[in-house]
């Protein structure tokens, strides 16, 4: 689609949202969404008051004396905020902020200990798929076929559509919730993703709860289009969210995770000093243990599933393109590739992978963020979520849940079985030996040559020598 179509369908879609609803200015949108942030000089031990963290890019000057763009990090405060969003996110062509708020200083999934919305992206949305998803889908009874609540804001995001559902309480994200809210967030992206329906893309793009997304107020660096927001409903409860999610797996149990921690924590700090130590005062977080994958390949290459995961990318589409980076990290992580060879093997992938068609460009700081991801947990990425994040389908193993050894022991019982115990299953199966071809080479040509039988039977030298004799 023409870059012109894109302006087209923003123009449509803001004009159609700002007839039906109120807009909401950039400052107000996020003190809203994160009313607890700290103010400047606040430094909370007990992490009682994460806080929302943004990205923008910036110009920097380099040693060499040039200017370059450099994406930076900051954390959104309470006092400074108005002052701050002018200076950085208003006109910025990268802002980016998460619905999440976070212990510490990085935003990442391991910090994340709230959640203020659950946020949806819908790409190349125009004025049809807007109307259908105002008329048949938000809002519609939880029964009704891929119907979903009704969103407290909607963001014209330059190229579609940004569905936010404020919690009307933060949601506290043990271990496990985080993984029942992904679960739920692909839930409803299945639902919202419904070709020619509500988007003209065919595939759906499924996302981390981490995810985030262009700031209201930032600019679409590629179309020059204002990011803008608009109020269409009240902030939903977690039960609202779950009543619209038919598999009882993918809702969020809360009262479930809260049982799992009953120790006050004073107790906890006498019963369990290093855990105290290591988990509360240092923040560290446990690591999973990590598969020996390159001790278990078979033949010469160690990296033998690094190298086919590489090999995929002829089946990759424009909007899963960053994430099939991402996750040829994770399979270099998983293989022990060292960092230097994924840098060389990434920068090969890109130039491949920036041609695919797609209504957002590729760019070198996409690629630099999935090398970013190079971290000591990524390994243990699931086959479940790299297919949602690629589109590609990863074939199983068909072991029923069983490992490897118990599976070969139970084939082997059954191909025993099958054969009443005995040994004659193997006849005729396998290569002939190198002994009978030899000596029927040898019966045909009695006086030829060791050089003639290497020639004609194509055995090796040593092969031949072994069983002339014989």
């Amino acid at each position: 689609m023409a870059d012109s179509d894109r302006l087209k369908d923003y123009h449509e879609l803001v004009l159609h949202l700002n007839a039906l609803y109120d807009e909401v200015a950039g400052v107000e949108f996020y003190e809203e969404l994160f009313p607890d942030n700290e103010n400047t000089g606040d430094y909370y031990t007990d992490y009682s008051h994460p806080n929302a963290i943004y990205l923008y890019r910036d110009n920097v000057i380099g040693v060499d004396g040039l200017k370059y763009e450099k994406q930076r990090r900051r954390i959104m405060l309470n006092d400074t905020w108005g002052e701050d969003y002018l200076e950085y996110v208003v006109g910025n062509p990268l802002a980016l902020c998460s619905g999440l708020s976070y212990r510490k200083r990085a935003n990442t999934l391991a910090n994340a200990q709230r959640m203020h919305a659950l946020i949806l992206d819908l790409d190349a949305v125009n004025d049809g798929h807007l109307r259908n998803l105002l008329e048949t889908r938000f809002g519609a009874p939880p029964e009704r076929g891929r119907s979903l609540p009704q969103p407290t804001f909607l963001v014209a995001s330059g190229t579609g559509l940004h569905v936010y559902y404020q919690l009307d309480e933060p949601l506290d994200l043990y271990p496990a919730t985080k993984e029942q809210a992904k679960a739920l967030k692909h839930d409803f992206t299945f639902k919202l993703w419904d070709w020619k329906s509500t988007t003209a893309l065919e595939k759906p793009q499924y996302q981390s709860i981490n995810q985030a997304f262009r700031m209201v107020g930032s600019v679409n660096g590629k179309y020059g289009n204002v990011i803008r927001a608009f109020r269409t409903g009240d902030a939903v409860s977690l039960e609202t969210l779950n009543s619209y999610v038919q598999d009882p797996s993918h809702r969020i149990n809360v009262r479930e995770h809260r049982l799992q921690s009953r120790t006050p924590i004073e107790t906890a700090r006498k019963k369990w000093p290093t855990w105290y130590q290591e988990r509360v005062v240092a923040g560290k977080q446990p690591e999973h243990q990590k598969w020996d994958i390159a001790g278990k390949v078979h033949g010469r290459d160690p990296y033998a599933l690094y190298h086919w995961w590489i090999r995929q990318a002829h089946a990759i589409q424009g909007g899963h393109r960053y994430f099939f980076m991402l996750c040829m990290v994770a399979y270099a992580r998983k293989c022990d590739v060292p960092y230097a060879t994924l840098k060389d093997d990434m920068r090969k992938v890109f130039d491949y992978l920036k041609n695919i068609e797609h209504l957002n460009p590729l760019t070198e700081h996409d690629m630099q963020s999935a090398l970013k991801s190079w971290r000591k947990d990524f390994y243990n990425l699931r086959l479940d979520d790299i297919e949602k994040l690629t589109g590609i389908h990863i074939k199983r193993n068909k072991r029923n849940g069983r490992n490897r050894a118990d599976h070969i022991k139970l084939m082997n019982f059954i191909r025993d079985e099958l054969n009443d115990h005995k040994n004659t299953w193997r006849e005729g199966n396998g290569r002939k030996p190198k002994r009978e071809l030899v000596k029927a080479w040898r019966a045909e040509h009695p006086a030829g040559r060791k050089i003639d039988c290497q020639r004609e039977t194509g055995l090796s030298r040593p092969t031949i020598l072994k069983w002339w004799d014989d």
